[in-house]
């Protein structure tokens, strides 16, 4: 039998050929750090389904963002937990509201030294637990919903967010928040667009992390987990109206929209490595079933071959140290 003269395993005999030939690589400033920050907490409040993952007081949240520095992570992602929630989340726009404060104590911390990122979405601050207002009829009112997306992403740019998250998959979300950004004297705040953002089931632990108060679903305004070629119009239509970068969520279920979407953006592809996604290899590790720095590095390493320049992860602080490590 005879063989080809080019054999592949010649570049896989030893771990310095295997990573002299590596088709791609992870970097600490291409992940993102999602934080979750609880108003009246005075230590973290540990998240029982996502194991090392914490609800953030006001000084370890101060602490995550310095070790994010120091580990050269890409940026932080801050996502706020009221005591007090009403029908149209009046916290998001309160100037000393537990997001708005947390946005100014970590710029406080690390100035310009790691991008501050900042979710504009409702439903951490609803008592229903929707991304938006609802109508009479218990539906979400996408109109009445962006003015106050309007009011919330210009709050989070004066408190010293540079890049703003609306996540509520709203129509003409990214229109609004950019016209009241360049209203107001914010130009330079950027947009991160969850252009393509599935109803995916595997949020749970993030409700958790939330304290969602949701009830029934989100189907009518995410998308529809059987859809493909949808993604990218979603895409376009928030490139059209001015996003700075874009996002799709879930990342590891959505490898395939990732890789569409990443194929024809002319703007950063940011993933996000979502609660489920990273519960599910913690509790398989914990069994002992899979073993679990490999499995972490697998799973990111296959966003990024998948397209997207950055990602959000839970396990940024941790990877970060490891490739530190192997330097």
């Amino acid at each position: 039998m005879s063989f080809p003269q080019h054999r592949p395993r010649r570049l896989r005999t030893t771990p310095a050929m295997r990573r002299l030939t590596a088709e791609y690589r992870l970097d600490p400033a291409e992940l993102i750090l999602p934080a979750f920050i609880r108003e009246g907490l005075d230590q973290p409040n540990p998240l029982s389904s996502m194991p090392g993952v914490v609800q953030h007081s006001t000084d370890s949240l101060k602490r995550a963002a310095a070790e994010a520095v120091e580990l050269g992570l890409g940026g932080i992602m801050l996502f706020g937990v009221p005591e007090v929630r009403d029908a149209v989340g009046s916290g998001a726009l309160d100037p000393n509201g537990v997001l708005n404060q947390a946005i100014r104590d970590v710029r406080a911390e690390v100035g310009d030294d790691l991008v501050i990122m900042s979710d504009v979405c409702l439903d951490e601050f609803t008592d229903h637990g929707h991304c938006g207002v609802l109508n009479d009829a218990g539906v979400v009112d996408n109109d009445a919903t962006l003015e106050i997306y309007a009011q919330m992403a210009v709050a989070h740019a004066e408190a010293g967010a540079a890049v703003l998250g609306p996540s509520g998959m709203m129509d003409g979300q990214v229109a609004v928040i950019r016209q009241a950004l360049d209203a107001a004297g914010h130009q330079e705040t950027a947009v991160l667009a969850y252009a393509a953002k599935y109803a995916s089931a595997f949020y749970g632990p993030f409700r958790e992390a939330v304290d969602s108060q949701l009830k029934g679903d989100r189907r009518t305004y995410q998308m529809d987990s059987a859809n493909r070629r949808e993604a990218l119009l979603e895409v376009e239509l928030d490139l059209e109206e001015g996003a700075d970068m874009i996002m799709v969520k879930p990342a590891m279920s959505y490898l395939d929209i990732l890789a569409d979407v990443s194929a024809m953006s002319p703007v950063p592809v940011a993933a996000y490595q979502i609660s489920g996604e990273y519960a599910m290899i913690e509790a398989a590790a914990a069994n002992g079933w899979i073993d679990r720095r490999r499995a972490i590095e697998e799973s990111v390493l296959s966003i990024k071959r998948a397209g997207a320049n950055m990602v959000l992860t839970y396990w940024a602080p941790e990877l970060a140290g490891w490739l530190k490590e192997s330097k």
